[in-house]
């Protein structure tokens, strides 16, 4: 599923070729997505010009003066810029095509991913609502998870993979920092100290500016706008790495299931 760094890395990727340039078609080839695609977007969208593209949590925010067009990339999608001539792929729902002769393509196999819009302050719309802090920003910070962790019973990993503490940590990328930090993913978070958060927020951080880096990690099928893999997947420690020796101790890295997710960390290095 696309994380963070792959919905940032999409977003650099096709913000040059679509801002301040008119719409000419809008193609809604199937749909049938996670939610119905809004039938009347052509009326909001063609002639327009998106004047902002920003990302919150792992949504892309397309933003122009009748409102707010809303992508989520679901479990397998990909946004890529292709010429407005080039021949679909038949798993390409949607599709803006633009006066400079590019098209912006949502790619999605599995169709989990989503095609809405707003005319009201993007920040109010349900989806986006209720979303706690960016992590790479000043409010995700030790004092704030050490704060709303108390009395949490729940698995460290969990706590900091439920996007109304914190946005955009996923799967991957939680296992990561909770290596690099040292922290055993089962913890209960209000079980951990003031100290520990300071090193897991520091190593979440960064973890997450050296994938956005090298354009995100392609496990299966991500690209980013520009069609190219990312390449973070070279770097992981522990996620998809059951079995094999950890890089700290030499031992044997353990794979258990959280919350119906793959975990993998070291039982010597992560108490």
């Amino acid at each position: 599923m696309p994380e963070l760094p792959e919905v940032e890395t999409t977003l650099r990727g096709i913000s040059a070729h679509i801002l301040n340039t008119t719409i000419t078609r809008v193609n809604i080839r199937n749909p049938k997505l996670r939610w119905p695609v809004p039938a009347s977007l052509p009326d909001y969208l063609l002639q327009s010009q998106f004047s902002t593209i920003q990302r919150r949590a792992k949504y892309l925010l397309l933003s122009c003066e009748s409102g707010t067009l809303i992508i989520h990339l679901g479990m397998s999608g990909s946004l890529r810029i292709v010429s407005v001539n080039e021949s679909y792929d038949k798993h390409e729902h949607f599709e803006l095509c633009f006066a400079n002769g590019k098209a912006l393509r949502l790619k999605d196999p599995r169709r989990f991913g989503a095609v809405l819009w707003t005319t009201e302050p993007v920040t109010q719309y349900p989806l986006l609502q209720h979303l706690g802090p960016e992590p790479l920003s000043s409010d995700f910070n030790p004092d704030y998870l050490f704060k709303h962790s108390r009395a949490r019973k729940v698995s460290i990993k969990q706590f900091i993979m439920d996007s109304k503490v914190v946005v955009g940590i996923g799967n991957i990328y939680a296992n990561e920092a909770l290596f690099a930090s040292g922290i055993n993913p089962k913890r209960a978070a209000g079980r951990i100290s003031k100290a520990r958060y300071e090193k897991l927020c520091a190593a979440s951080k960064t973890i997450l500016r050296q994938a956005i880096k090298q354009g995100g990690t392609s496990l299966k099928d991500f690209t980013g706008g520009d069609g190219k893999p990312g390449y973070f997947k070279q770097e992981l420690l522990v996620y998809g790495r059951k079995n094999q020796p950890c890089t700290q101790c030499g031992h044997n890295l353990k794979e258990i299931r959280l919350n119906n997710r793959s975990t993998v960390y070291c039982t010597q290095c992560q108490k």
